[in-house]
C-alpha cells in the first residue's frame, strides 16, 4: 500500500495492491474533547451524519464521495477539526482494493470522503472511524458494483441512477433556457446554424452531436474546435453510466455565447457561459465539469481539494484583497493600477501574470501564485476574463470572501447567488473597489458570514453529482422538445471511448440478478 500525504489538512492518496485501503487525513493532531467558553468539544460518534452519493453503489460517478458532519452531546456542530478520520474500503470477497482515496478535512466539523477504483470493486464495505471507533451508522455495505471510469457499462436503470445521485427534478435556470423552444426540426436548425455561421477558415468553434442507442457523433461546423475534447469526455463519461436519450444539438465551444436575444428566431445551441445579451442554454463550463471528471486522477484542483486549504483561519488571514490573472479584460489592468495608486497597496494586493491580449507592461507584472495560497487572503476579487471568470466557484467553495465584479456573464449556477448574502458586489467599472473593501475591513462579522454563506450555498450547487445531472437533464429536456427524426448525419464521425482498460465485466443488465456472474 503506498500513502502520499499532500498539505496539512487536504488529502492522502492511497494506491492499494493487496489489502484493505485505510486512509486518514493528514491534519494537525488535536484531541476530540477540549473545553473552551463556548463550546465542550466533545463530539458524539452516534450524533454523527454520514451520507452522499459515495454509499450507493448505483451512483456511479468517475470519483465516488460521501460527507461527514461530527456533533456535540447537545446537538450543535462540532466547530473545528477533529483530528485524523480513518475511512477502510474492504472489498466484499476480502480481496484487493485498487484505487485512490482522500479524506478532506474543511476543519469546520466536517470532512469529504473521495475515492476513485482504478479496478472494479464488489459489495464494497466503507468504515468510517475517529479515535478507533466507528462514526454514525458506520460500516456501510454497499452491494453491487462500482465500476472504473473507463468500463463502459451503463446501467439500463436511468432512474435509479439519477435517485441514487439525488438529482433535482428540474434546474431553474436550464427550464429558463429552454423555455422558448418546442417542436423542434433539427434539419431546419441545421441549415439555420450553417446560414449563419458558415464554415471558413477561423469560422468558429461550433461542434454538431447526435447521440444514437448510446453512441456518440459529431461533426465540426467551425474551425477552431480543438475544445471537443471536452464536450466528448462528459458525453462519453455519460453513455458508460446510463443509456442517453437519443439527441441532436450543437454545442459552442468558444468563450463567448453566441445566439443574439435580438433574434427572431433563437436556435438551441448549447454554450459553457451565458450572457444577459444572448440566450444559449448554459451548460456546467468545462473547467469545473474537466476538474470533475478527473478528480483524484490528472488534476489537483477540483471543488474538493479547494475545500481543504492549508489556509489560516478568517482571524488570521491576510486582509487585503488578492488579485492574480492574465491581461484578458481591460478592468484587470486598470485594477492594478488602482491597487498601485496611494495607499491602495494596503487593501489589495493584485498583478498580472502573463500578457496576451494588451502590450505588456512590466510594471504591472507579479509574480504567479499557488491556487491554494490565494487563500491566506481575506478577500478575493474575482473579476472577468474574456467572459466570466471560471475561477469563480473554487474562490467561492473555499473560506475567503469574494467581491465579484457586476458583469454581464454567468455560469449556469450564478443566478442561485445573491449580492450582500452570498459575495459583496463591485461596480464593472470597479469604481467603488476599494470602498468595498474598505468595507468588508469595517464591517469583519458580517463579511465573514457573507463568506460563510457563500462558500455553503456554493458547495452545494456545483458538486460532481449536481454537475452530472445538469448534462444529464439538458440532453433529456431537449430530446423532448425535438420533433425530427433523430439519425445519424452523411460526414459525422463516432466519438470513441478510450481502450487502455481492459478488466470490466458488465453486471449491471436488468435482466440479471444481484450476484449473478457473466
Amino acid at each position: 500500500m503506498l500513502c502520499l500525504s499532500i498539505g496539512m489538512n487536504t488529502l492522502l492518496l492511497v494506491l492499494v495492491f493487496g489489502q484493505t485501503c485505510s486512509v486518514s487525513v493528514a491534519a494537525e493532531s488535536r484531541t476530540h474533547s477540549h473545553t473552551s467558553k463556548e463550546y465542550q468539544y466533545k463530539y458524539d460518534h452516534l450524533k454523527t451524519k454520514i451520507w452522499g452519493p459515495g454509499l450507493n453503489s448505483k451512483a456511479q460517478l468517475p470519483s465516488s464521495y460521501f460527507y461527514v458532519e461530527l456533533y456535540l452531546s447537545n446537538g450543535t456542530r462540532y466547530p473545528t477539526s477533529a483530528g485524523p478520520l480513518e475511512v477502510l474500503l474492504t472489498p466484499g470477497d476480502g480481496g484487493k482494493f485498487r484505487g485512490r482515496s482522500s479524506v478532506i478535512d474543511r476543519k469546520d466539523g466536517s470532512y469529504i470522503v473521495n475515492y476513485r477504483p482504478v479496478m472494479p470493486v464488489r459489495d464494497l464495505s466503507i468504515s468510517v472511524l475517529l479515535d478507533g471507533q466507528h462514526l454514525g451508522q458506520s460500516p456501510f455495505l454497499l452491494p453491487g458494483w462500482i465500476y472504473q471510469e473507463n468500463c463502459n457499462c451503463p446501467s439500463d436503470d436511468t432512474n435509479a441512477w439519477l435517485k441514487a445521485l439525488q438529482c433535482p427534478e428540474s434546474f431553474d435556470m436550464l427550464d429558463e433556457d429552454l423555455r422558448p423552444f418546442s417542436d423542434l426540426d433539427m434539419r431546419k436548425v441545421e441549415a439555420d446554424v450553417y446560414k449563419r455561421w458558415p464554415k471558413r477558415q477561423g469560422s468558429g468553434a461550433l461542434m454538431h452531436y447526435i447521440v444514437k442507442d448510446n453512441r456518440v457523433y459529431r461533426k465540426e461546423v467551425g474551425t477552431i474546435c480543438g475544445f471537443k475534447m471536452f464536450s466528448d469526455a462528459i458525453l462519453l463519461s455519460l453513455a458508460r453510466k446510463v443509456k442517453l436519450p437519443d439527441v441532436e444539438f450543437f454545442i459552442n465551444l468558444g468563450d463567448w455565447p453566441l445566439v443574439k436575444k435580438s433574434s427572431t428566431s433563437p436556435l438551441p445551441i448549447f454554450s459553457w457561459c451565458g450572457s444577459d445579451s444572448t440566450s444559449d442554454i448554459i451548460l456546467p463550463t468545462y473547467d469545473v465539469t474537466d476538474s470533475t471528471l478527473k478528480s483524484l486522477s490528472q488534476v489537483s484542483l477540483d471543488m474538493f481539494t479547494v475545500q481543504g486549504t492549508d489556509s489560516p483561519n478568517w482571524s488570521q488571514k491576510i486582509p487585503k484583497a488578492l488579485f492574480r490573472g492574465r491581461d484578458s479584460r481591460k478592468e484587470r489592468l486598470e485594477l492594478v493600477k488602482l491597487a498601485r495608486r496611494g495607499n491602495n497597496s494596503q487593501l489589495i494586493d493584485a498583478g498580472i501574470t502573463a500578457f496576451f491580449f494588451f502590450p505588456k507592461d512590466e510594471q504591472l507584472t507579479s509574480e504567479r501564485i499557488n491556487f491554494f495560497d490565494f487563500f491566506k487572503y481575506k478577500y478575493q476579487l474575482n473579476i472577468d476574463g474574456t467572459v466570466a471568470a471560471y475561477r469563480f466557484p473554487y474562490l467561492m467553495a473555499a473560506d475567503s470572501l469574494v467581491l465579484k465584479q457586476d458583469s454581464e456573464y454567468y455560469e449556469f449556477f450564478y443566478k442561485e447567488l445573491q449580492p450582500w448574502k452570498h459575495y459583496v458586489p463591485v461596480k464593472r467599472d470597479l469604481s467603488d473597489v476599494v470602498q468595498q473593501v474598505k468595507w468588508a475591513i469595517d464591517h469583519d462579522e458580517e463579511a465573514e458570514e457573507i463568506a460563510r454563506n457563500g462558500r455553503t450555498r456554493t458547495r452545494e450547487l456545483v458538486t460532481p453529482a449536481n454537475i452530472y445531472c445538469y448534462y444529464y437533464k439538458a440532453f433529456l429536456k431537449l430530446s423532448s422538445l425535438i420533433k425530427s427524426k433523430i439519425e445519424v448525419q452523411e460526414g459525422m464521425e463516432e466519438a470513441q471511448h478510450s481502450d487502455y482498460f481492459s478488466h470490466c465485466q458488465c453486471q449491471r443488465s436488468s435482466s440479471q440478478r444481484p450476484g449473478d456472474e457473466l
